[in-house]
């Protein structure tokens, strides 16, 4: 039954990522990503990362398509004009990159060796006690270097925008 779940959650995925890429109109493509992050944190609690899957939604589907959806709207894509200069060698061109990017895909797949998949020995792998624990024994240094370097750019943004009166 996992093993269904998990193909479902893998095909609307791609079909979305698909989508996103295909898409013509700018407002269905961020819908199919929001569509594509929602199966991708299905995946991530099948998984048992319920603390991933929640963090993915709220940043991903939450902070980040709001921004994206508002940045499609400001701009009013679809009353700009676009000229695309058609070149046949582009198509060829195209064609063969992609050739060459499924052989390189095919390649590396047929070279790894997947790991067996066993059942879980903890029911608490991948919850936020775990992480947590890792976070702040583990990781720390990594952690606190992150959280200085967060706080310098965003000072660096603020003197950069700052207006001189």
């Amino acid at each position: 039954m996992d093993q269904v779940i998990f193909y479902i959650l893998s095909t609307i995925a791609i079909i979305g990522a698909l989508s996103t890429v295909v898409s013509r109109n700018a407002m269905y493509s961020v819908l199919s990503l929001v569509l594509t992050f929602f199966a991708l944190a299905g995946i991530y609690l099948q998984l048992n990362a319920e603390f991933v899957a929640i963090v993915h939604i709220i940043v991903y589907a939450g902070a980040i398509m709001v921004l994206f959806l508002f940045v499609v709207m400001m701009l009013n894509l679809n009353t700009v004009t676009v000229t695309i200069r058609k070149n046949p060698l582009i198509k060829y061109l195209a064609v063969l990159m992609g050739i060459v990017m499924a052989a390189v895909l095919g390649f590396a797949s047929m070279n790894t060796a997947l790991p067996i998949a066993r059942g879980n020995t903890s029911a608490e792998v991948g919850t936020v006690k775990v992480l947590g624990k890792m976070l702040f024994n583990e990781y720390l240094l990594p952690f606190e270097l992150i959280s200085v370097l967060l706080i310098a750019t965003m000072v660096g943004v603020i003197v950069l925008t700052k207006k001189e009166e």
